[in-house]
């Protein structure tokens, strides 16, 4: 069997290991297309197709051949060697077997050519920020562009994709309202505005002047994208010396969990956030009790003085 140095296995932009796949690997542009059109047809997200886009980017420009091509004892040389490298991502290995699979499904060659690894799920220990954490943590970016971010994130309950997603006219002042289009599953919500947050994007958007989406990345008019949230957040957690395993998806873990500890019923919780399963809300019912209160955004209490 052959070995896989460990090198590029890693997860790089979408947008550019697509395109340089597009670019070096033969017959990955025509493969895409296929790819690409099937996932828009069968109702996936967006945010899905360019991770799994990625995924078999990534493989391909590994090895510069066609995933066709490629023999079984490749690909899973690959994903050992993704399995094993010090400090992967858990969630990129899957993003990986799962684009893996749904490519070869394409060409029915999901059980005749190959058998990739079954992805269990486990249960991880879901970690919080304290409120001190918060108010650190909020304060630690240099740029009112990421101190906004990172407290909106945590505001709204937001998934990182959706924050880079969120347009300027998704923000309703009149009703306080923040609508989430195209989200996880291709569905559509309203979570909370907070009234902190409110203030600070009038100021943001003040001295900034986006266009088009609430949080410009490098060209106007085209969105943020996650890598410079996640690069901002690791440079935060630092300087608000916060010691915990934690990414971006704990804002969002924190945001659920003080609106348990806060009384919010779980159901109102479970709308909020998006789920489609009551089941993964329960996993935030680590709390003693739940009393029924108003729905609202938790960065709204966090500075009450108590």
């Amino acid at each position: 069997m052959s070995k896989v140095k460990q090198k590029n296995l890693g997860s790089d932009s979408s947008k550019t290991v697509i395109g340089e796949a597009k670019r070096e690997v033969p017959n990955f542009k025509e493969h895409f297309k296929k790819f690409e059109q099937q996932m828009v047809i069968g109702g996936y997200s967006s945010s899905t197709l360019f991770c799994y886009g990625r995924a078999v980017a990534k493989v391909s420009l590994y090895w510069k051949r066609s995933l066709l091509e490629l023999e079984p004892e490749q690909i899973n040389d690959f994903l050992f060697a993704l399995a094993d490298q010090k400090g992967a991502s858990s969630t990129y290995f899957k993003h990986t077997v799962y684009g893996l699979r749904f490519f070869y499904r394409l060409y029915g060659m999901d059980d005749q050519r190959i058998k990739l690894p079954i992805i269990r799920n486990t249960k991880k220990i879901i970690i919080v920020f304290s409120r001190q954490e918060l108010k650190r943590l909020f304060k630690a970016p240099k740029s009112l562009k990421y101190r906004i971010i990172l407290a909106l994130i945590y505001s709204a309950g937001l998934r990182i994709s959706e924050l880079c997603n969120l347009q300027i006219t998704d923000i309703d002042s009149d009703r306080m309202q923040i609508q989430v289009r195209n989200s996880k599953g291709n569905k559509n919500r309203y979570v909370i505005l907070s009234a902190y947050i409110l203030k600070g994007l009038r100021q943001y958007i003040l001295e900034n002047q986006p266009s088009v989406y609430l949080f410009n990345g490098r060209i106007k008019g085209q969105p943020l994208g996650t890598g410079s949230i996640q690069q901002s957040f690791r440079r935060s957690m630092i300087i608000a010396k916060i010691n915990k395993e934690a990414s971006v998806h704990t804002l969002r873990h924190s945001y659920a969990t003080h609106l348990l500890e806060q009384g919010l019923d779980i159901v109102t919780i479970k709308e909020l956030l998006g789920h489609s399963h009551i089941e993964t809300t329960m996993r935030y019912l680590h709390v003693a009790k739940v009393n029924h209160v108003n729905a609202h955004s938790p960065l709204d209490t966090l500075y009450n003085k108590t």
